[in-house]
């Protein structure tokens, strides 16, 4: 059984030669190159690689037929269409009390991994097969087997982009096959989390300097379309990487509004921890001062810890608010995970398919 290298990918840059992990986000405001991952739940991972450089052909990814995915019929989902639909029904009943305004209901598909309990699958394989398969501007791998860690994301959103003291967040909400088919329902939850965000950052950004220079532009992906924002700010001088993830974590787009209550809703109605999915994945450059770490959607994940063989999970979910339709909110989630869960599992799919 061969053993996998510490390593991290993102944007044509490759890390390897690991020199430090640790759990303690100030590490983030020291020195160094830093691949970072945390869960949904606040599990952090930094992990610091002396040697970065562009992706060379001795360092490029796996080929992309190297990766052998799950039977395509062996997902599993942590809430069936049944459960879901009764949650999206549940959060309707708490917006009319007051509780909420709007909340990400998500759920998380688990496959076997194929060869048993002895295989060890190369998450950076996957990564080439997603760039191939689903490219997208926040897409990344971090594979460090010894810490828990083997993560690959197709991310199209923005978490946080750091240039000295400017930071900047792009919250998605609204999703639909085509431009066409979003909803007022859409723009309306997109300028609710705009708010939210505006607020996180706010907390730790000179007053006056939080402004939203877009806000529900339309963009592309493959297969469908998202309405897409942007916020920006200026940090108030002394803060730190802690203070900033204190103030912004989880992302107001993957948990609701108010953020507190949204929070409390989710930990009753979804069954499955998150994981990485909805967390924070991307790298921070200390010495430079520049960071760029994505929402964890569109992300798979090699789960090791069941005896029978490792399995891969990946999360799918859609925002909730007073306008949804059950039915809809569904077909929202099986639309954001049907292109990817294809390429996970190596089914050839042509140009446009969602």
């Amino acid at each position: 059984m061969r053993d996998l290298a510490p390593m991290a990918r993102f944007g044509g840059l490759v890390a390897s030669d690991l020199r430090d992990v640790t759990a303690d986000p100030a590490a983030l405001d020291s020195a160094g190159f830093w691949a970072v991952a945390v869960d949904f739940d606040g599990r952090t991972v930094c992990a610091r690689f002396g040697d970065v450089r562009p992706a060379a052909p001795a360092t490029a990814p796996a080929a992309p037929g190297s990766w052998r995915g799950p039977d395509p019929d062996s997902w599993t989902t942590s809430l069936d269409r049944a459960a879901y639909q009764a949650g999206v029904r549940t959060i309707r009943e708490r917006i009319a009390t007051g509780e909420v305004y709007q909340v990400n209901l998500c759920r998380v598909l688990t496959a076997a991994l194929p060869g048993g309990p002895h295989t060890v699958p190369d998450i950076d394989a996957l990564g080439a097969a997603l760039a191939t398969g689903n490219p997208a501007p926040y897409a990344g791998t971090i594979r460090l087997p010894g810490y828990g860690v083997e993560i690959a994301t197709a991310s199209p959103e923005l978490f946080l982009r750091r240039a000295g003291d400017t930071v900047e967040s792009g919250p998605i909400k609204g999703t639909a096959r085509t431009e066409a088919g979003l909803l007022p329902k859409d723009h309306a939850e997109n300028v609710m989390i705009v708010d939210l965000v505006r607020n996180d950052l706010g907390r730790v950004c000179a007053t006056g300097s939080v402004t939203v220079p877009a806000l529900c532009a339309v963009e592309a992906h493959p297969g469908l379309v998202h309405l897409v924002s942007t916020v920006r700010g200026e940090l108030r001088p002394g803060t730190g990487w802690p203070e900033l993830l204190a103030a912004t974590f989880p992302p107001g787009s993957v948990t609701g509004a108010p953020k507190s209550s949204a929070l409390r809703v989710i930990a009753e109605l979804e069954p499955a921890p998150r994981g990485p999915y909805c967390g924070a994945i991307g790298w921070v450059d200390a010495d430079r001062r520049e960071a760029r770490l994505a929402v964890g959607i569109r992300t798979f994940w090699i789960d090791r810890t069941a005896g029978d063989g490792p399995r891969l999970r990946f999360g799918t979910g859609a925002g909730i608010t007073w306008g949804s339709e059950p039915e809809g909110e569904w077909a929202e989630t099986e639309l954001k995970a049907a292109r990817l869960l294809a390429v996970a599992s190596g089914v050839r799919q042509t140009a446009g398919q969602g």
